[in-house]
């Protein structure tokens, strides 16, 4: 029952956050939602997981984003054996985006 609950709640913040129509949106929504360090690991682990796609060393990694190897070991292995493919569903749609303007 717990896991239906988890997964319920889940899946209504997924809707609210598809209700975002641009990035002040988002920016508000999640100042609202996270707190500053919440925000900092997320930004970082999407930076992190963009800069391995684009075949980065860990140790530039490490010192552009200040994640730690373990942070950076961690998104490494969800994007290359049991992630979900919600990285390459943004990056590429970004690329596309980008490519299209």
């Amino acid at each position: 029952m717990k896991d239906r609950l988890e997964i319920k709640n889940l899946d209504s913040l997924y809707e609210a956050i598809l209700c975002l129509e641009n990035i002040e949106e988002c920016r508000l929504f999640f100042k609202d939602l996270c707190t500053i360090p919440e925000l900092k690991a997320l930004s970082q682990r999407y930076q992190v997981a963009r800069m391995l796609t684009q075949n980065y060393v860990y140790n530039d990694i490490v010192s552009e984003t200040g994640a730690s190897t373990a942070t950076i070991s961690r998104v490494n292995r969800s994007l290359s054996y049991d992630g979900a493919g919600g990285y390459s569903i943004v990056f590429d749609r970004l690329d596309e985006k980008k490519d299209n303007e």
